[in-house]
């Protein structure tokens, strides 16, 4: 019962969790947005002390439930180590804990974290890690399948699906992925558990509350015949049979030796067992997760690139991205430097935004953390999804009407690109769609006339982005925004 329960609970986390990060909509961050604030890493970050307080007692009573039930990083290596027992039964052995290697990294991320040294915490936080992993190597997956179905419906006359673009947000992100998803396979097809128990940061923490856990698996002396098949099983390497002891700080409560031992000599229970031999018998391991629940194949789809036509006739060239001397964080993000010690790149703000402004960012100062860009769209007043998601406190919930105060960024005008002042052509798109009229159009002398461009009042720029991404230069817009390194409220 004990293996069955965990596994339906496997399943369910898992399942809510992919579906979140893949930012299908259908409102899923309000019905599943839980899963990502009951996280160990996001609750520290957002100070949120009654999730922590949850996981302490429970790490206190059950053991390290929560890497084995609520981690989607760890579900995921309990289902390629399960694949791996596939080709290979009863391949694991006692194994030493490597001390120096696990606390040694654990100080190690601990001060990263307090230093706001995001290569680091962003790389080897566990839900940070699945995420990416949805976000760059399943959602494009995901997004063809939507494609196809959308190409189905519209042959049928009907409408339910919409086709969508695909696109690589980071190239630097997407092999990020690709090697964690890699590496962590091949370690837990062939070791099991031992990523989560010689580098997860969060592992090493509950490992010091695991070790003194109410309920534990435990021997029974007189039944156990010494078969081996309890440490043969256990995918945490915790299990000495021959002492017929137990490693509990890396013991995850999967139950996997439970349900392969023939004999009936472990137990999960708060008594120790006592026999006539040893009135003491050792407590042993029980541990982590093995679902069957779907998950995806390998890799890629590196961008889709759609061709977009204007009337049927010229290609219109697709814009590139200007060079920012300030990165551009979200509303709600406070400041480039709040962002930088609070968030841990899980991407599950980059997978929720509708309006596909959202991207990591490839500087190693604030590696892989969300950054806006406006290539593809522009940051609507109306929308605070990123502040709705964000699990770490990283972005802080805001209001449409907060948002509309937030000063962002700023625009800043590029004479030599602009088609008015350059090819003498009226224009004014920036102005017309600038939603906080911090736009005028001015009269200017040039080349070719007196012509209208912009002039960008910076008291009333949002740097919402509005102005970029409609402009119609190519392939470098006319007006761009520059980030603020403090946003500031008008």
């Amino acid at each position: 019962m004990l293996r069955k329960l965990r596994i339906c609970l496997q399943v369910i986390v898992m399942t809510l969790a992919t579906l979140l990060l893949l930012g299908i909509g259908f409102h899923v961050h309000l019905w599943a947005g839980w899963v990502a604030k009951i996280q160990f890493l996001p609750a520290c970050l957002a100070l949120n002390f009654g999730m922590l307080a949850l996981i302490i007692v429970a790490t206190l009573l059950f053991g390290r439930i929560y890497c084995s039930v609520v981690c989607p990083l760890g579900i995921m290596q309990d289902i390629f180590s399960w694949i791996g027992g596939k080709v290979k039964k009863n391949r694991f052995g006692y194994a030493k804990e490597i001390k120096w290697l696990r606390y040694g990294f654990l100080a190690i991320f601990i001060i990263a974290m307090f230093v706001g040294f995001a290569p680091l915490t962003t790389l080897f936080a566990p839900y940070s890690a699945y995420g990416r992993i949805v976000n760059s190597l399943f959602k494009p997956l995901y997004d063809l399948l939507n494609n196809w179905l959308a190409g189905l419906d519209a042959a049928n006359d009907r409408y339910n699906f919409t086709e969508v673009q695909i696109w690589t947000r980071s190239v630097t992100t997407f092999v990020v992925a690709l090697l964690t998803l890699l590496v962590l396979g091949v370690l837990a097809a062939w070791k099991g558990r031992l990523y989560c128990n010689s580098v997860c940061p969060v592992g090493t923490t509950l490992s010091f509350l695991s070790r003194f856990s109410l309920l534990r698996v435990r021997f029974d002396k007189d039944k156990c015949k010494n078969c081996g098949l309890c440490e043969k099983n256990c995918k945490a390497q915790a299990i000495n049979f021959k002492t017929g002891k137990v490693d509990y700080s890396r013991c995850v409560v999967c139950g996997d030796c439970l349900a392969k031992c023939k004999y009936d000599a472990l137990h999960y229970t708060a008594k120790k067992t006592k026999t006539a031999a040893e009135p003491k018998p050792v407590d042993t391991e029980r541990r982590a997760f093995l679902v069957g629940a779907a998950v995806a194949g390998t890799t890629a789809a590196l961008a889709q690139t759609q061709m977009k036509v204007d009337g049927g006739l010229a290609v219109i060239e697709d814009k590139v991205a200007p060079e920012r001397n300030t990165l551009i964080t979200p509303p709600g993000s406070v400041s480039i430097r709040h962002m930088q010690k609070h968030c841990t790149a899980c991407q599950l703000c980059v997978s929720s935004c509708p309006n596909n402004v959202l991207r990591p960012s490839t500087d190693l100062q604030h590696f892989m953390q969300p950054t806006m860009s406006f290539e593809r769209g522009y940051c609507r007043p109306e929308c605070t999804r990123c502040s709705e998601v964000c699990p770490t406190g990283a972005i802080k919930r805001i209001t449409p009407e907060d948002k509309t105060t937030i000063h962002a960024g700023h625009a800043v005008w590029i004479k030599e690109n602009c088609v008015a002042s350059e090819k003498g052509v009226s224009c004014g798109n920036c102005a017309r769609h600038c939603p906080t009229g911090a736009i005028q159009m001015v009269d200017y002398e040039g080349p070719n006339g007196t012509v209208q461009v912009p002039v960008v009042d910076d008291s009333k720029c949002i740097g919402c982005g509005a102005c970029e991404y409609l402009c119609p230069a190519r392939p470098f817009s006319a007006i761009y925004v520059e980030g603020n390194e403090m946003h500031h409220i008008n």
